[in-house]
């Protein structure tokens, strides 16, 4: 990719961040539900102060802040850039105005734009610009989710847009993938962008196994509930069993029964669940207490990468049995770039794939996205490997 291409990518990128808040009401803009879920509003200005703060600032010695106080406000999780709003308390941003933010952006984007139509990159400006793009389809994604939830716990499930289809079922007859024992490369080893996360290439050795064609639909997880999946702790994790015992759950986020059926809430809406549709919303405890259930297992995040080419993935994020954790001769970076994954590799659960949430362009097959077992918001779901035999 040149910098004309960089450049395009670039405009396409924040051009449609904005056309995913388009449908949002003032409101919607600045709602926090809970401490996890960010306000939109709190996307729109966070994706633009990373083009701010690690390339504008970085790169022009005379370079004057939109605003001094957005550093503070839109920061993240960087404690090598200063302080920052604690997450808990985005929603208490009622100021900045979503128009100033629009403007924030807008300021921002054009900025951008001009240095790369009048400046050679170095290769060091070039992979900053690179992973802002990379970094705000995250965001585009965490924007849907968030955004339903927001939009899911509001009593009158108002829609998202009536257009809005994220569902989607398996193609063709369900069937196992026999991969044989052997050593096999993990992690990637191209030319295009990646996440530090997925180097270095290394060598893996798997014993053979059998991994499902399809990711679990609703009916087939209906069949747990009714079994009695959700009281009986022989299926779960102990922390797990803790977690449903806690948070009192006995179905899937966005899930309701009434009077019988089951309903859930969805971007278009409140709908029935359509049994053929493929399951969303799942925690990791909740997927390998489904799996156990079925007499099978979820399987690593190697033998998922192993076996990919050979099934049709990214209409939902699948939870793997593999801890996050660096792989053999990953080094983190210095400096605030530094902090974007190294720091967080304790504690999660690794998913893989990509979901009918994710950005245009941005899945891979090595990608490695990250999350706590028990969260369910972001459109994930089940792949099931058969237990080995050894």
């Amino acid at each position: 990719m040149n910098t004309k291409e960089l450049l395009e990518r670039f405009k396409a990128t924040r051009s449609y961040t904005e056309k995913i808040v388009e449908p949002l009401t003032p409101g919607d803009f600045e709602s926090q539900p809970v401490e996890w879920v960010s306000p939109p509003k709190w996307h729109l200005g966070h994706t633009t102060w990373f083009f701010e703060q690690f390339f504008l600032v970085e790169n022009k010695a005379d370079y004057k802040w939109h605003n001094e106080d957005f550093a503070f406000l839109f920061n993240s999780y960087y404690n090598t850039i200063g302080d920052r709003v604690l997450r808990a308390n985005r929603g208490n941003l009622t100021r900045p105005l979503v128009e100033e933010v629009l403007d924030y952006r807008k300021s921002v984007t054009e900025r951008v734009c001009v240095y790369l139509e009048t400046h050679t990159l170095t290769p060091e400006q070039f992979e900053i610009i690179e992973l802002g793009i990379n970094h705000e389809q995250q965001h585009q994604e965490l924007l849907l989710t968030d955004l339903k939830y927001v939009l899911g716990n509001n009593p009158l499930f108002p829609s998202y847009d009536g257009t809005a289809r994220v569902s989607s079922t398996n193609e063709g007859d369900q069937n196992w993938i026999k991969i044989p024992e052997g050593i096999y490369s993990i992690g990637y080893d191209g030319s295009e962008f990646c996440y530090d996360n997925e180097l270095a290439k290394h060598q893996v050795f798997l014993h053979d196994f059998e991994v499902s064609n399809h990711l679990v639909a609703n009916g087939e997880f209906i069949e747990f509930i009714d079994a009695g999946g959700y009281s009986n702790f022989e299926y779960w994790l102990d922390e797990g069993w803790s977690w449903i015992q806690k948070e009192n759950l006995s179905c899937p986020m966005y899930w309701f029964n009434q009077n019988g059926e089951w309903n859930n809430y969805t971007l278009a809406g409140y709908q029935k669940v359509n049994p053929n549709e493929i399951l969303s919303h799942i925690s990791y405890y909740e997927a390998a207490a489904f799996a156990e259930w079925k007499g099978m297992r979820l399987p690593t995040e190697f033998e998922w990468e192993v076996a990919s080419d050979n099934f049709k993935w990214g209409k939902r994020w699948e939870w793997t049995a593999s801890n996050y954790l660096p792989y053999p001769g990953f080094d983190k970076p210095e400096g605030a770039v530094g902090e974007y994954n190294g720091k967080f590799m304790m504690n999660q659960m690794v998913l893989r794939g990509a979901s009918v949430a994710t950005a245009p362009k941005h899945s891979r097959k090595t990608y490695r996205n990250f999350f706590h077992p028990h969260f369910q918001w972001q459109f994930s779901g089940i792949r099931l490997a058969k237990k080995q035999q050894l």
